[in-house]
């Protein structure tokens, strides 16, 4: 561990620094090339509606796919080097979109093995970098750090996706996704830049098979009595996000009918309060505590959500910004608190498994909250469907009041296995 993590806080140390110049490269480029690799579809391939969907589901199916062995796989490995190969995989496959298109050999089955196989690449680099910052700041700043990593996750969201329009605007759609190639770059030379000793995984016990280790992370999960609430809280509100995400510019556009451009601004207004999220979170789990703050931020956040269906083309437009806000903020604080937890709890041989375990159970419902959001709104009318969605969010927290961490001010409270 970086001793300037613990003497001066997680900005002070240098590897730290580091380790966060590389989200922000790859945050950024991962969302340059959500728009980037549709708009190559579209303006090179003249790809339809089907191809261009099932090119964005192909970039957020791999951990669906592959993130239970992936876990596995990273508490065998060293974490750093993990990432570094990661980013190294993932840019060249991106670089390949540009050089096929000069060549004149790119299609859109190249195009739709690009976007799968660079997402097992991001897959293996998301459970290893949650996995890796323990053993950079110590347990004690975890919260601190997991604070600024979310900080850097909300802006790259607020200025990736417009910064990657801007450039397919004036370099073309290929060197857009070329200049997605060279933050994988930028990012993996910041990782090996860092001075901190790559640890070793953890010495093993006797080899275990993959399905072996894999129910071993799913029974730690499921056995200690506050990740299983926070597992099953977050499945709840990420199935209830979803369907409202999947009907928000339907919403905006054929009930309240607003323009596009406001449309657009609206749906950037959460990443405002995933920043904010990220510049109070610190803060506020050092002030209130980390247990505390974890609950308390859906339970207080969440009836915002209300105020969205009742969004209107006049002032009440402003309902659907504060409760994007709103939400964001107490999601960022929730997964923060959450992902500390975790961190935390989980011994160091089993933090890989743990946290692809977690997300592979809660990314699930995402899917089934797109498509039911569609057939409840079918059903009953948008507006509707949006009530009762985010009136499901309001009660996702619920499994929270039943667990260990309602009497908790800090995480370091928890008897962790029952």
């Amino acid at each position: 561990m970086d001793p300037y993590a613990m003497t001066t806080g997680v900005l002070r140390s240098p590897d730290f620094l580091r380790f966060l110049s590389s989200h922000v490269a790859n945050e950024i480029g991962t969302n340059i090339s959500r728009v980037a690799l549709p708009l190559v579809a579209v303006l090179i391939l003249n790809a339809g509606a089907f191809e261009v969907g099932l090119l964005s589901a192909l970039q957020s199916a791999a951990f669906l796919m592959i993130g239970l062995p992936a876990g596995v796989w990273v508490d065998r490995m060293r974490r750093r080097r993990v990432m570094v190969t990661a980013d190294l995989v993932r840019g060249a496959l991106l670089a390949s979109v540009p050089i096929a298109h000069v060549l004149g050999l790119l299609s859109i089955g190249m195009l739709l093995a690009v976007a799968l196989l660079a997402g097992v690449a991001q897959v293996f680099n998301d459970v290893a970098d949650q996995t890796y910052l323990p053993e950079l700041v110590g347990k004690e700043q975890l919260s601190s750090g997991n604070s600024k990593l979310e900080f850097v996750r909300s802006g790259g969201a607020l200025a990736g996706p417009s910064l990657g329009g801007a450039l397919a605007q004036v370099l073309g759609a290929p060197l857009a996704v070329l200049a997605t190639a060279l933050t994988s770059l930028a990012s993996a030379l910041a990782l090996r830049s860092i001075r901190s000793r790559d640890r070793p995984p953890a010495a093993p016990r006797e080899r275990a098979g993959m399905g072996r280790d894999i129910r071993e992370g799913f029974a730690f999960v499921w056995q200690d009595r506050v990740l299983r609430p926070i597992m099953v809280t977050t499945m709840g509100t990420n199935l209830c996000l979803s369907a409202v995400i999947s009907l928000s510019v339907l919403f905006l556009a054929d009930v309240v009918r607003l323009p596009p451009g406001l449309i657009g601004v609206l749906l950037m207004s959460g990443a405002v309060g995933g920043l904010l999220g990220g510049l109070t979170g610190a803060w506020l789990f050092r002030r209130y505590g980390t247990a505390r703050v974890t609950w308390l931020s859906l339970a207080v956040t969440s009836p915002f959500g209300l105020l969205l269906p009742m969004t209107q083309a006049d002032w009440r437009v402003s309902f659907f910004a504060l409760t994007s806000i709103a939400l964001s903020w107490g999601a960022i604080l929730y997964n923060v608190g959450q992902v500390t937890y975790r961190q935390s709890v989980a011994p160091d041989g089993m933090l890989g498994r743990v946290n692809a375990t977690v997300r592979f159970v809660v990314w699930s419902t995402m899917p089934l909250g797109a498509l039911l959001g569609g057939i409840v709104a079918q059903q009953i009318g948008v507006r509707e469907a949006l009530w009762v969605f985010l009136g499901g969010r309001v009660l996702s927290f619920v499994p929270l009041l039943f667990s260990p961490l309602v009497r908790l001010r800090d995480f370091s409270q928890a008897r962790t296995r029952p």
